[in-house]
């Protein structure tokens, strides 16, 4: 098999479909539930996926009122994931914007050690004033900016992470020599944004660098993933798209130096499976009869920067929009919900319906050979290099996708049948990054 299918499980707790609280054999609390997490990475680890990973931003995201919306802090979540795991990659999002590079650099280290070299560290820069104004902002820093201190923030953690040689930790006994001190350094770095000294207070990771995954897809967004990503967790709805943002960032890696098959590319896709095409389109019908289109309707307005009193439930988007020039928070999540309206004629009930599942990533209704076809479709279609699985309803979704789905891709030869490796970045295929400091 010379090129397999990567797959990371977007977990959420009770599923990315909003009503999925709903159901009757749904946990409603299972935001705070440490022990439904560490079922759902267990069934992702009998599948044989690459990674889970958890999102995360520094706000109360949404409406309380609408879906579950309180959840743990993720890099916990792993810490205690990666106890009742032994393989499976731990991917946790964390802002450049609102946190310091000296804390995040030892917070993945110290994770990249618990778990035997399985961290993954998904950047954002986190759009939104909310988010702002919890860390003593009144505005929200404008986007180009945003990204400029990401780009210097991975460089500083990286700097951190090569603070210490990997052979820095002698632990003589005998001597009583612990370490080597000419092994661990300062970094001493003055930048634009940051200013630190070093060295971390954690030997460096078993990876090296834990695994750098970046999930924006703006023109910023994919030269920050030029430089630094790894896995690209990106939202397409089409294939042509999909195809076209693909090749288009696997260029740019190729233009900044580096080796296009060291970033895999993984769109999202939220399965909803059933047994035949018509059990399919129940739950996907009970899903969608169990929104409250109250509440979503005001998301949406909140997105598209207009009045809610400007929607109207069974017509289509206004004519007039913002262009995406004018947006700050998330531009390409907010140009694919107004293309996806405009190209299929959505009504506003429609769209909310379509945004329901995914927030603007691809849904796909159907049996478990269509789900696969599906797949590989993209697959072989140079338009992924695998998927960021994101079921509707947990954990009912991701035991139907690893039970039903994953064997047929195996069968096909797409998708491994045991794990290779014992790091995540054995399992996506990469390198460990050489040491920056190793000559010095």
């Amino acid at each position: 098999m010379s090129r397999s299918l990567h797959f990371n499980a977007f977990l959420m707790t009770t599923g990315h479909h909003e009503s999925s609280w709903r159901l009757p054999g749904s946990n409603p609390r299972a935001g705070t539930d440490i022990a439904h997490y560490q079922q759902l990475a267990q069934i992702a680890e009998r599948g044989k996926f690459d990674s889970i990973f958890f999102a995360d931003s520094p706000q109360l995201v949404a409406d309380v009122g609408r879906r579950p919306s309180g959840y743990l802090e993720p890099l916990q979540i792993l810490t205690a994931v990666s106890t009742v795991t032994e393989k499976i990659g731990l991917v946790a999002t964390a802002t450049t914007s609102y946190n310091e590079p000296f804390n995040l650099a030892r917070a993945f280290a110290s994770l990249d050690h618990i778990s035997g070299g399985r961290a993954g560290w998904n950047i954002v820069t986190t759009a939104g004033l909310d988010a702002a104004q919890n860390f003593n902002l009144d505005t929200l820093p404008a986007h180009g900016d945003r990204y400029a201190r990401a780009a210097e923030f991975v460089d500083v953690a990286q700097k951190l992470w090569d603070s210490w040689d990997d052979d820095a930790v002698v632990a003589d006994k005998e001597s009583g020599v612990w370490g080597d001190n000419t092994r661990v350094r300062t970094i001493d770095h003055r930048g634009h944004y940051f200013s630190v000294r070093g060295p971390l207070n954690v030997p460096r990771p078993i990876q090296g660098y834990p695994l750098l995954v970046q999930a924006g897809s703006s023109e910023d967004g994919k030269e920050l993933a030029s430089r630094y990503a790894e896995a690209v967790f990106t939202a397409q709805q089409t294939i042509e798209d999909a195809r076209e943002f693909y090749l288009d960032l696997k260029r740019r890696t190729a233009a900044a130096g580096r080796n296009p098959d060291h970033i895999k590319i993984l769109p999202g896709i939220v399965p909803v499976i059933g047994s035949t095409e018509a059990q399919a389109r129940e739950l996907e019908e009970e899903l969608d009869r169990l929104i409250v289109p109250e509440y979503a309707l005001t998301q949406l307005a909140k997105t598209l920067k207009v009045d809610p009193s400007e929607l109207a439930l069974d017509k289509q988007l206004p004519a007039e929009l913002l262009a995406e020039d004018d947006i700050e928070e998330a531009k390409s999540r907010y140009t694919l919900i107004v293309e996806l309206a405009r190209r299929e004629s959505l009504t506003v009930r429609q769209l909310i319906g379509r945004l329901g599942g995914g927030r603007g990533h691809r849904t796909f209704t159907g049996t478990p050979p269509q789900v696969a076809d599906a797949i590989e479709e993209w697959f072989t279609g140079d338009a992924a290099d695998g998927f960021n699985i994101m079921p509707p309803a947990l954990p009912s979704g991701l035991e139907i996708f690893v039970d039903e789905v994953v064997p047929i891709l195996q069968a096909r030869g797409l998708f491994r049948t045991e794990y290779t490796g014992s790091t995540l970045r054995e399992h996506y295929g990469l390198p460990r990054p050489a040491h920056r400091f190793a000559a010095v």
